[in-house]
């Protein structure tokens, strides 16, 4: 069967007319020569109405100068451009009303004139459908950032996961959180995902240095909503140079004022539209949010350390006044004629009195989390076994001691003097709990906070649970609820100082652990410590006797800025054998390590008043001598120390015995 002319004209014509999508055929100049009813019907124009038209006509006219020189470019290159390649438009009817249009574009071969036709469609419903698909993943998005903010103990970690979560749902590769320091005084980078450290290196100084750019822009900006001739502009010129071509800028508010900023960028321009805005908006709120909460809990805790402060005081005082009296007191007697058998016992209640202060500042800097650990290695089975004969010599008959620790546990990372310290507290309170007798059980478990479920105040990781449980009277919830507060005890006068529980829990959390407790009036009470364990790599250390005998004629130099401390160091060295050099500062301990030849050990208090401490000096002279060995002696723990453990310290008051020890330690290099 063949078709004519005539009749092929007329098929054309009705499948141009019956064609599903609206279909125009636009001559080399821009004209629209042919339009089926879908498009006149499509675009609000009369039957006809769309014909002799330039196709400009059919967008925004915002956009028809730009459409202009992409036609023309199209024309001078033709080929075909299917539907659903991606390529979409905004359309505008007659009545000036904007909709999203999808096209396809194909040249006509027909004759000598060259024709182009455009397949349109409107695609408001799929649209419509695929940002109700967004806004779900946005919304579940959201949902999952809130969940982290409420769960999340770790503010650095919640950040950098945010921001991960706000560049996977924008599908850009660069997201940034600047958060102000707790004083408001300036933007340091909290979470960076893939920004370039030169963009950074000018982003944050460009917001430090004008202090009313963080408040200009506290409203959502994008790049094109940036100013030009101000410090937006500025901050738009830095993102341009960068080679991105949009920003979203969304502010972070701590009550009533903005105090950082989270920040996209994009590679392609206008890459933000308002959904990816909204949720950038509510990403920021929930840090916000999270800021708040995490500030307010800071201020909740310094609240309650100068409450504890204020508990101190008065302990410190009444027990240091004790301890003073009887120091005093037992020297004041030695003035006077006494028989030998009185001197001697004189003495010893004098340094027992010493003794007593001594603990009693261990364990204040335990609680506050002052005292400067020597954390190693620990096996727990040996460790049990030492522990429990002294356990049981120190408790008692009437007390029983079991003891649960398997086989094949990881070994503990600790302090061995301070947690020998923090057990025998435990048993002492148990002990106490129970004054008619009764059990004491303690149990070694491998905790796995990754598998086994979370513990409030750890990390995610693995631990060594250590559980201590009496039989005893157990404590009301009133009691309970204070049993960690410094100087709090329900014993009698004299009986104990209420330190021993908040020093335990000073210990744990300074050495990464934390210290959990339960109690119920009359069903005993339960205390359970969570260490973390060691690198299972790391061997246990050995317990190693170091000599006290007498020195060998060894150099020691002494810095210390009080006189009369400075003085029982020497007497020490003296009765023990060694030569020593004296220093009131670290100049001058200088000028002697420069003067001196043979200098075998450098022994310094780590505050020597003005000037350089003794940690610098300690550096100093190792510039000068990388094999002079150093000892360190403090009666205060300073931040100074928290950085650089290498040196060895001696903590004040020091008995003879253990200064001997010390310095025959640093001497030998162990």
């Amino acid at each position: 069967m063949s078709i004519s002319g005539d009749e092929d004209a007329a098929l054309f014509r009705a499948l141009f007319e019956t064609a599903p999508d609206a279909t125009i055929v636009v001559d080399s100049e821009g004209q629209i020569v042919l339009a089926n009813a879908q498009a006149d019907n499509l675009f609000g124009y009369d039957n006809g109405g769309l014909r002799g038209r330039p196709v400009e006509v059919l967008l925004p006219q915002a956009l028809r100068a730009g459409h202009g020189a992409h036609r023309a470019r199209f024309m001078a290159n033709p080929r075909l451009r299917p539907m659903g390649a991606g390529f979409e438009l905004v359309g505008m009817r007659r009545d000036g009303r904007e909709f999203p249009v999808e096209i396809s574009l194909s040249p006509v071969q027909t004759g000598d004139t060259p024709l182009f036709a455009a397949s349109i469609r409107d695609i408001s419903e799929t649209q419509r459908a695929r940002q109700a698909l967004a806004r779900a993943r946005y919304d579940t998005l959201v949902g999952q950032a809130g969940r982290l903010a409420l769960e999340s103990r770790d503010n650095e970690m919640l950040l950098q996961k945010i921001a991960e979560i706000v560049a996977n749902a924008l599908s850009v590769d660069t997201v940034t959180v600047l958060i102000a320091n707790a004083q408001q005084r300036d933007l340091r980078v909290r979470a960076n995902l893939g920004t370039p450290s030169h963009l950074l290196d000018q982003l944050v100084p460009l917001f430090n240095a004008d202090d009313s750019l963080l408040r200009d822009i506290a409203d959502p900006r994008t790049l094109a909503e940036l100013d030009h001739g101000s410090g937006a502009g500025a901050l738009r010129a830095l993102v341009l140079e960068s080679g991105f071509r949009d920003v979203a800028l969304m502010a972070l508010f701590d009550r009533y004022e903005p105090v950082g900023m989270l920040v996209a960028f994009a590679a392609d321009a206008r890459a933000f539209d308002r959904d990816k805005l909204h949720f950038l908006q509510s990403v920021a709120n929930l840090l916000s949010s999270a800021l708040q909460r995490s500030r307010s809990e800071e201020q909740l805790a310094h609240a309650q350390r100068l409450d504890a402060i204020g508990q101190l005081t008065g302990g410190v005082a009444h027990d240091f006044n004790n301890l003073l009296t009887v120091i005093s007191g037992n020297l004041q007697l030695l003035e006077t004629e006494n028989a030998a058998g009185e001197r001697e016992q004189i003495i010893q209640s004098a340094l027992r009195a010493v003794r007593n202060g001594a603990a009693l500042t261990r364990k204040l800097l335990a609680f506050a989390r002052r005292q400067r650990l020597t954390p190693r290695t620990i096996e727990p089975q040996s460790w049990v076994h030492e522990l429990s004969a002294l356990l049981k010599r120190t408790l008692g008959e009437s007390v029983t001691v079991s003891i649960d620790c398997p086989p094949g546990l990881p070994n503990v990372y600790a302090d061995p003097g301070e947690l020998d310290a923090a057990l025998v507290n435990l048993a002492l309170n148990a002990r106490d709990a129970m004054p008619r007798g009764g059990e004491l059980s303690i149990g070694v478990y491998d905790v796995d906070t990754t598998q086994d479920g979370e513990v409030a105040d750890l990390k995610a990781g693995h631990y060594v649970r250590i559980a201590v449980a009496d039989t005893g009277l157990g404590m009301p919830p009133d009691v309970l609820a204070r049993a960690l507060e410094p100087f709090f005890t329900t014993k009698a006068a004299g009986k104990g100082s209420g330190l021993g529980l908040s020093m335990v829990y000073g210990f744990a959390r300074q050495s990464g652990g934390t210290l959990k407790i339960g109690s119920q009036l009359g069903y005993g009470t339960r205390v359970a410590l969570y260490l973390p364990s060691a690198d299972p790599t790391a061997m246990p250390a050995s317990v190693r006797a170091y000599s006290t005998a007498a020195g060998g004629g060894e150099v020691i130099l002494v810095v210390e800025d009080e006189p009369e401390v400075r003085g029982i160091a020497v007497a020490f060295l003296k009765s023990l054998g060694y030569s020593s050099l004296v220093a009131a500062n670290a100049d001058e301990a200088l000028g002697i390590l420069r003067l001196h030849s043979r200098i075998d050990l450098l022994f310094s208090d780590v505050v020597l008043g003005s000037g350089m401490n003794g940690v610098d000096l300690a550096h100093e002279a190792q510039r000068h001598d990388a094999h002079l060995p150093v000892l360190l002696t403090s009666g205060y723990e300073h931040a100074m120390l928290d950085d650089d453990a290498r040196f060895p310290l001696l903590r004040k008051p020091y008995s003879r015995e253990d200064f001997a020890a010390a310095v025959r330690l640093a001497l030998d290099g162990a």
